[in-house]
């Protein structure tokens, strides 16, 4: 199994995080891995974003990886600040080459055909289908995973709690992407947890 498809089964939401201020990341981590989601995506939106992945990184368990990476400068920036993987929101040759030459984990966004054929090409067989919902939902997936079988996905973008065992139903999603899990401001750690531990539950 290749590094990121073991990231990808190790839970079936990914939370995908919006770091504010970065002296909350570490309650924020601890919250969710003790309720079973222990991969944290961390968007590169904020500029606390950086040191968030440093201090989630302390938190025995979390696997922390860096989310909006749209280029080699964020690669980059990521990678030193600790990032165990990186997600973008689409796929250049540009980025997938140089996150290939880095040997990390890479899950670039994809929402067409001609999006999956360029990973493809590159090598790549695990994919983000962003923004899922927006891009026509579980039906356009499942759309693309008739003549892309071979390849992985993890959806993200206005899956829910209530929907998010839909997707988790089609044997090649292996996990969805959730930014239901933590609101904005100072974080409610106990329920961030019983967030965590609702979606953790949703393995099929």
């Amino acid at each position: 199994m290749s590094p990121v498809e073991t990231i990808m089964r190790t839970a079936p939401v990914i939370p995908v995080l919006v770091i504010e201020d970065a002296v909350h990341a570490r309650a924020i981590a601890e919250a969710l891995v003790a309720g079973g989601l222990p991969v944290l995506e961390v968007t590169l939106r904020t500029a606390a974003a950086l040191d968030a992945i440093a201090e989630m990184k302390r938190v025995p368990g979390a696997i922390v990886g860096a989310g909006t990476v749209v280029d080699v400068a964020g690669l980059d920036s990521a990678i030193a600040a600790g990032a165990e993987f990186i997600v973008s929101p689409g796929l250049t040759d540009t980025l997938g080459k140089a996150a290939i030459a880095k040997d990390i984990p890479f899950l670039p966004g994809v929402a067409s055909a001609g999006d999956i054929m360029r990973g493809l090409d590159l090598g790549l067989t695990h994919f983000k289908f962003f923004p899922a919902e927006a891009n026509g939902g579980l039906p356009a997936l499942k759309s693309l995973i008739g003549p892309f079988g071979q390849c992985k996905f993890c959806p993200t973008g206005g899956i829910k709690q209530d929907t998010a065992a839909d997707w988790l139903a089609v044997p090649e999603i292996l996990c969805v992407g959730g930014s239901w899990l933590v609101g904005k401001g100072v974080p409610d750690v106990a329920a961030i947890e019983s967030a965590a531990r609702a979606a953790s539950a949703l393995r099929n």
